[in-house]
């Protein structure tokens, strides 16, 4: 039930960073108030009283509950009315704190209780709930948010016209082209605005006086319009990335969001209350877009997936640096991440799938004088020939490899570098032998058949012993092969979800993809040490489920480096730049600027470095190995630390130019790219990241310098020809 609020009773959480309010109103439900930046928020919870139908701390839906909304939206779903405060705590943890909010909804027999973590390094605050059953009887939970939070950027702009005022980013996601942010106005999105200028004459309404909400005005004033963004399957990011973001240009407000979730995800924004203010809620699947639910027996719990909000002032690149920030603090703890040893990988405009102990050594030994700290056999190893659809077993080649895949890993780490191999733990081949015979129990199935996709069986990790199996070919990678990388790739997808023994299949997809997860997780405290790159045919499945596990991932499988840069460029919007694993690959018939190209794509984040290097000529080898040595001794230490820029904006591929950088206090390092012409001159401005000092360029060294000046801040590039990329040393004041 609606109540008002007297703002001498909000509640404030605090850290050095974050802040969050919320008040009980006078019907006894928890409103939540504001989640950002420290600010003052007094006259914001001025000009919302009374508190009519929005500002719900928690949107659930249950089977059989009242929708209180038109269209597909989840605002105002049945049991937000019904929930009521019972109570919270405040614990102090190290860098930061923790507020539980515990709600009641007795006409439904259930406990939720609402989680925020709050740091002290980030405006960036962590949001996941769960639901109990206190009753006798079964509850069907249909829909639970992870977050949900009105007046989204309008503290300062209420009531302010969102619909124009307001631009959306969606990130959007396609095998080779990952993270395409595409930005829109809230009404060219088809959101309408009602805001100041509506109203209603609701004197002859003989309920305004009953005690109970006024629905009139709310299903007049907002609309069944909802911005949804949505993905199915298991890989996270298939169509969409798991983050968004919003920027109001009337205040230079921002928020930014993620969900962690490597599986079904969904969010949306509506308009609310009297069609006057925003509303965002972050969920992981439900029953609507994911066919998701579950049932909850007494004294059964159901917990959410994390989510991750952040606003403040400013432009959405500072939301996003604090977004990387908070990644970092959720991020398992490991030497990776802090060392970023240089890698090569054989696959990518290189062997492709078609390693042989006769094709390594050289290669080995190329990528190991260009100064390469981990060299990985990728996919192939396992088979004599083609090898698609026949991976389950994992046992090499003798074929390709006559004294064993042993004999490769030695020779690596009798180089001084780290052996590495390409698994693809969660899929058989459907032509592979040993998969033939086992019980149909151990794979996804709909409608009692095995689901098949591009000739592979998708394996159920909720089987005990399917992880056993998996486990086991782990250990035989590491304890007998003696790797130290293994590169786990996930280039399939299951659909919506498994029929077999699962209530749904949304639910049962849910489980498996934490399952996978626990493995993970199983995985690194048996070997701490070990690196597992996180692939999904690229960046399918780069997700902070997956990457709060995995050190790395592999952005994309793109192969074209032009396009490359631009992937390269946006990869921070999403993936911290130590975990952004991008390819640099020179090519057989290319020449000295397709090679320092390829190089400036990757120096900025993680060196994949792939390739025929022992093919190509000596002054081409040069050029990578002074990438290597450039990165080693100038740029890596600051990577960890540094948060990604965009002065000129997400590139997006086939831009002419693409500006990206990482910036680690008063240093900068700057990547300039330049595909458009000959002779062209590329203008930066920089004031925003405070006063240039100096301009050096550092890759590659002086005897290839470009024209580059700095004149109150803004930056001047000449590029001599098209196709060429530098990197530069900016330092601030």
């Amino acid at each position: 039930m609606a109540g008002t609020i007297d703002p001498a009773n909000v509640v404030s959480v605090q850290t050095q960073r974050a802040q969050l309010n919320f008040i009980v109103d006078s019907g006894g439900q928890a409103k939540l108030l504001y989640v950002g930046s420290l600010r003052d928020v007094g006259d914001w919870v001025q000009r919302l009283k009374p508190v009519e139908d929005a500002f719900s701390l928690t949107e659930l839906q249950v089977a059989g509950g009242d929708f209180k909304h038109k269209g597909a939206k989840h605002a105002s779903t049945s049991e937000s009315y019904e929930l009521t405060y019972a109570e919270h705590t405040v614990q102090d943890l190290e860098n930061g704190k923790l507020l539980t909010i515990h709600e009641i909804d007795e006409t439904c027999d259930l406990d939720v209780y609402s989680y925020f973590r709050l740091y002290d390094n980030t405006t960036a605050i962590r949001s996941w709930k769960k639901v109990r059953n206190h009753g006798t009887g079964p509850v069907t939970v249909e829909y639970l948010s992870s977050f949900n939070y009105s007046g989204l950027l309008q503290q300062d702009d209420y009531p302010g016209n969102y619909a124009t005022h307001d631009d959306m980013y969606i990130a959007h996601n396609s095998w080779t082209t990952e993270l395409q942010w595409q930005k829109d106005t809230i009404q060219h999105l088809g959101m309408p605005y009602f805001g100041q200028d509506y109203e209603v004459d609701v004197s002859d309404d003989d309920t305004q006086d009953s005690g109970e909400p006024h629905m009139g005005v709310y299903l007049s004033g907002s609309s069944s319009k909802r911005i949804g963004v949505t993905n199915n399957s298991s890989w996270s990011c298939s169509e969409y990335s798991p983050n968004g973001g919003l920027h109001n240009r009337a205040t230079n407000q921002s928020a930014f969001w993620q969900i962690e979730n490597n599986g079904a995800w969904h969010y949306e924004i509506e308009n609310h209350y009297d069609g006057s203010i925003l509303n965002l809620e972050l969920s992981g699947p439900e029953e609507y877009d994911n066919q998701f639910w579950t049932t909850l027996q007494p004294d059964d719990e159901f917990t959410t997936v994390t989510a991750a909000f952040v606003q403040m002032n400013g432009p959405l690149e500072t939301a996003i640096d604090e977004m990387t920030v908070y990644r970092r603090n959720i991020r398992r703890v490991n030497a990776d991440n802090q060392k970023l040893p240089v890698i090569f990988n054989d696959y990518m405009n290189c062997l492709m799938g078609d390693p042989t102990s006769a094709k390594e050594f050289p290669l080995i030994d190329a990528a190991a004088k260009a100064g390469c700290e981990y060299f990985v056999v990728d996919c192939g190893w396992y088979d004599d020939g083609y090898w698609w659809d026949t991976v389950g077993e994992w046992q090499p080649s003798k074929k390709r490899f006559p004294n064993g895949i042993e004999e490769v890993t030695a020779y690596i780490a009798s180089k001084g570098m780290v052996p590495g191999l390409w698994l693809e733990p969660e899929v058989m081949g459907i032509r592979s032998d040993f998969a033939n015979t086992l019980p149909d129990d151990w794979f996804f199935l709909r409608n009692g058949k095995r689901i098949v996709d591009i000739d592979r069986y998708l394996l159920d990790f909720r089987n005990p012993a399917v992880v056993d199996y998996v486990t086991k070919v782990v250990d035989r990678l590491v304890n007998e092969y003696h790797v130290g990388y293994i590169k786990m790739d996930y280039n399939v997808t299951t659909g919506v979800g498994t029929d077999y023994h699962a209530e749904n299949r949304g639910k049962a997809l849910l489980d498996h993809n934490r399952a996978v997860l626990a493995w993970r997780d199983s995985l690194y405290q048996k070997y701490p040490d070990l690196v597992i790159e996180n692939c999904s045919s690229g960046g399918m499945r780069h997700d902070y489920g997956m990457l709060s596990k995995d050190s790395i991932q592999s952005v994309s499988d793109q192969t074209d480096y032009t396009l490359n840069a631009a992937i390269s460029g946006v990869a921070a919007t999403a993936i911290t730049p130590e975990q952004s694993a991008i390819w640099s690959y020179p090519l057989p018939k290319g020449d000295q600027e397709e090679t320092i190209y390829n190089m400036c794509n990757a120096l900025l984040c993680r060196i994949h470095q792939s390739g025929y290097l022992n093919k190509l000529s000596a002054e081409r080898l040069a050029y990578v190995a002074e990438g290597i040595t450039t990165y080693k001794q100038e740029i890596r230490q600051h990577i960890p630390h540094a948060v990604p820029v965009w002065p000129k904006g997400f590139p997006h591929v086939y831009d002419d130019e693409i500006v990206y950088g990482i910036r680690d206090g008063q240093t900068l390092y700057l990547g300039v790219w330049n595909n458009l012409k000959a002779n062209n001159q590329i203008k930066v401005d920089l004031s925003a990241y405070g006063e240039v000092t100096s301009l050096t360029q550092v890759y590659p060294g002086p005897k290839d310098a470009i024209q580059a000046t700095m004149t109150n801040n803004i930056g001047l590039f000449t590029f001599p020809q098209a196709k060429m990329a530098r990197i530069f040393k900016v330092t601030l004041k």
